[in-house]
């Protein structure tokens, strides 16, 4: 008889855009694929795909419909595994599939970051931890992504069946890689640079925690020590249009760039000179993860995802999120010394091929899931996403 797995989470893209790699695997291993979630994205890899009502907010009216839906899908099908992500799928998948793991059903949560943490308000406390704690009883394997999750989830005594920490969603490293130097310069003409402008980077969500307006304000420091300096911001979301007119307000708007929403960020980020990232809230982030795999040293604000990723002079430098100088600091110190970028850069690139890819990853997930199916060493995997 096939083996059947549901995945679920708030939006479709979640999937599309982190965990192909994983469904594809089980696929290669003979199971059905079933994706529950909101969003009419068609995905490889996908037997049935179930459309329910599901909003990242918790005190959405949608989310009690999203609730009876997926309650009926797993009532109607004998899942050999449930596989959440996202905060609210977390939550929905955990609840509606109380029955059936009486029956045998394994249920699996991976914490992409949970919303406690240090340096986050109270009532973050107040609301997500309750919840977390509470819903781990009803888990058989919870997968963190961080060194702090992982201890805090031990430490509070968590009664998921299993805690584990594996090294987020992968990076393919065929697709994120560096340039060749000769070319470089050629590449930024492509983009409508000039050949010698200093491209500083970033990727994520416009929203209060990723705080863009951070890194506009590094760049107002630095416009007249690096004339040729330009910040890249490739996104969408709800606080664009205030870091558009916060870049007119500090007289930086022809030195900061607004791509939108992009699908080529492997071919953007080889060209650019460094990443940078402001988050005060991080999980693993794929954005710094892909940087480092195109060989870009790294300026960040200190969290627990950055922390995890970036060692000081290693593969680049983090700064406190209340200090532009110093950030701006650090930024016009690799713009003078070329040597130091590539340095940081290649260092950069081992540690995600080391410990980041995805098939490294891969290779931590098939053992927990091997674990829970009962059986033996895990099996090769050859990525084949992007390719």
């Amino acid at each position: 008889m096939t083996k059947t797995i549901l995945y679920c989470a708030t939006v479709d893209y979640h999937f599309k855009a982190f965990h192909l790699p994983e469904m594809q695997w089980f696929k290669q291993q003979g199971w059905d694929v079933h994706v529950a979630a909101a969003g009419d994205m068609e995905l490889p890899f996908t037997d049935k795909k179930f459309t329910i009502d599901i909003h990242r907010s918790p005190f959405h009216v949608r989310n009690i419909k999203g609730y009876k839906q997926l309650r009926t899908i797993i009532d109607h099908h004998d899942y050999d595994f449930i596989h959440a992500h996202t905060p609210l799928g977390g939550v929905l998948a955990r609840l509606t599939a109380r029955s059936a793991r009486k029956k045998g059903t394994k249920v699996i949560y991976t914490a992409h970051g949970f919303h406690f943490c240090k340096g986050v308000p109270f009532r973050n406390w107040l609301l997500y931890y309750p919840i977390e704690k509470g819903l781990s009883h009803y888990t058989d394997s919870l997968l963190t992504i961080n060194k702090e999750d992982y201890n805090l989830a031990l430490r509070r005594g968590f009664k998921a069946k299993e805690v584990h920490r594996v090294s987020g969603v992968g990076v393919d490293t065929s697709r994120f890689k560096p340039l060749p130097k000769h070319i470089k310069a050629t590449e930024k003409k492509s983009l409508g640079f000039d050949a010698d402008d200093f491209l500083l980077f970033n990727a994520s969500e416009f929203n209060r925690n990723k705080n863009q307006q951070f890194l506009l304000s590094v760049v107002a420091l630095l416009k007249r020590d690096i004339p040729n300096i330009r910040l890249i911001l490739a996104g969408e979301g709800t606080m664009l249009e205030d870091c558009k007119a916060h870049a007119h307000h500090l007289g930086i708007a022809d030195r900061v760039t607004f791509l939108g929403f992009r699908k080529d960020i492997e071919d953007l980020l080889p060209v650019c000179d460094v990443a940078v990232a402001s988050s005060f809230r991080e999980g693993l982030p794929v954005n710094i993860m892909e940087a480092m795999a195109a060989g870009l040293p790294v300026v960040a604000t200190t969290n627990r995802g950055h922390n995890e990723l970036v060692r000081n002079h290693r593969e680049g430098y983090l700064l406190g999120p209340h200090e532009p100088e110093l950030f701006a600091e650090k930024v016009k110190h690799l713009w003078a010394h070329k040597n130091l970028r590539e340095h940081l850069g290649q260092q950069g690139r081992r540690t995600i091929e080391e410990a980041y890819s995805i098939d490294t990853v891969m290779l931590e997930k098939q053992l927990i899931y091997q674990r829970l199916m009962g059986t033996a060493q895990p099996t090769s995997y050859q990525s084949v996403i992007g390719r």
